[in-house]
């Protein structure tokens, strides 16, 4: 479960970091928070995870996500 987590959170720092980069709700914006949902979704079917470990894996990837912005402090990738 905590793998999972972890995995969650190291996946969405790249694109946090992307995503604070780009103007707010545009296209961009949007796939830099949208697109490694369907990687973490196959992560947890090959680890074979049940679903109630879901809050756990949206809090290591919306984590990821805050700590990705606020490593790009200047707003460039």
């Amino acid at each position: 479960m905590t793998i999972l987590a972890i995995a969650a959170f190291a996946l969405n720092l790249p694109f946090g970091y992307l995503r604070a980069a780009s103007n707010k709700f545009s296209i961009k914006w949007f796939l830099y928070i949208h697109l490694p949902i369907p990687f973490i979704i196959a992560i947890r079917w090959a680890m074979g995870v049940d679903y109630r470990v879901i809050p756990l894996v949206v809090i290591g990837a919306v984590a990821g996500q805050y700590l990705g912005g606020r490593l790009n402090k200047n707003g460039k990738p």
